[in-house]
């Protein structure tokens, strides 16, 4: 079931993938892992991308965040055109205007929890926006643990970092590959809302790959891909719908 944005919602486009396709191997071994993908990932907008195992989500995100090639087609972030880019072009783009979240949390042991939000303005000798800094590590409630290393702190307050690095620098968008896939479901909710009150609140636009109904409800939107194409999308998820979606790719999957 196909939903239809509301009324006023934004037009400006964040990233945008056009007829974009990845295609590994040749000959008996070739697997078209994406086909001729066109989607658009609006600003100040939360998207959640989800799929049967295989049908491509990751690579999606994964091409349109710059850190993997494509095979054709083209991939927009605002109004740079990432086929164009040589590698320490692409490398900077990264740096300055994308925010990643991992499964795991990528933080730096020897670092504080202040140390690893400013690691990256820092390694690109930039100092950061005080006001937001301090908004942003509000927002996501560390203000009492900056001083720890990451061995001091929970498996929740480490990604809530990793959320906060990723939101420090005033990035274009933000790619969060399977964010809560390694906390608890209490831990989970927390991250997955402060992504949303970033959108909300901050004006931020999040991409999140998940396989997670709940974790996609925190959504505004919902795509879902299948067999390497964007099969369908909604509008105002509820874990409910997005559940009843991905079974009717299950019940399609075991009829084919």
């Amino acid at each position: 079931m196909t939903t239809t944005p509301t009324a006023g919602r934004t037009t400006a486009v964040a990233a945008r993938a056009m007829e974009l396709s990845k295609i590994y191997g040749q000959g008996e071994t070739r697997v078209v892992a994406l086909d001729r993908v066109s989607v658009d990932f609006r600003a100040a907008e939360f998207t959640a991308i989800m799929g049967p195992s295989g049908s491509g989500k990751s690579t999606l995100m994964h091409c349109v965040a710059g850190l993997d090639t494509f095979s054709s087609g083209s991939v927009r972030i605002g109004d740079t055109e990432l086929g164009s880019l040589k590698d320490k072009q692409l490398t900077r783009l990264r740096r300055d205007k994308i925010g990643f979240i991992f499964q795991a949390f990528n933080l730096l042991p020897t670092l504080t929890a202040l140390e690893n939000i400013t690691l990256p303005m820092d390694i690109a000798g930039r100092k950061p926006d005080k006001a937001w800094l301090d908004q942003v590590i509000q927002m996501v409630g560390l203000s009492g643990r900056l001083g720890h290393r990451p061995a001091q702190l929970s498996g929740g307050q480490q990604q809530r970092v990793a959320v906060a690095r990723a939101l420090a620098s005033k990035p274009e968008i933000i790619f969060g590959d399977e964010p809560t896939g390694n906390l608890d479901s209490r831990s989970g909710a927390e991250v997955l809302g402060f992504l949303r009150n970033s959108v909300r609140e901050l004006g931020q636009t999040v991409v999140m790959v998940t396989h997670d109904p709940v974790a996609a409800a925190y959504a505004d939107r919902v795509i879902f891909l299948a067999d390497g194409r964007i099969v369908d999308e909604m509008y105002g998820p509820t874990a409910e719908s997005v559940l009843d979606t991905m079974k009717q790719f299950d019940a399609k999957g075991r009829t084919s």
